[in-house]
């Protein structure tokens, strides 16, 4: 299995992360997703496309094969809920922030909760 090339970005907006990989000329059904605990595995299949019996290819600019690419993935991120969409060559992961590793305002109590200490 050959590590192949393609373009990963990744960022956070609000409480969703998300992954896109550059994936053109591959088929959606050659691609497949994995997670284990915190780790995403990212594999791909580009196959060649039927060109009939005589065809010989003279050029080729996309590498034929499959590609694979891990991410580590945080402890804040809900990995039990990844969702995947490939449109236009680009496969976009939405992964949202687990609720616990969210902000939150903690409530203070005031005065009128203590009580007197005496010596």
């Amino acid at each position: 299995m050959a590590k192949g090339r393609c373009g990963c970005a990744a960022w956070r907006d609000g409480g969703t992360f998300y992954v896109q990989f550059d994936l053109p000329g591959i088929s959606p059904d050659a691609i497949d997703l994995d997670v284990e605990q915190n780790v995403l595995t990212v594999k791909a299949e580009r196959r060649p496309t039927e060109r009939g019996d005589n065809a010989e290819i003279q050029l080729s600019e996309r590498p034929l094969g499959v590609f694979s690419r891990q991410l580590f993935l945080g402890n804040a991120l809900d990995t039990d809920r990844i969702t995947a969409a490939y449109e236009a060559g680009v496969l976009t992961l939405t992964i949202p922030v687990a609720e616990t590793a969210k902000p939150r305002k903690i409530q203070i109590s005031g005065g009128n909760d203590r009580k007197e200490l005496r010596a």
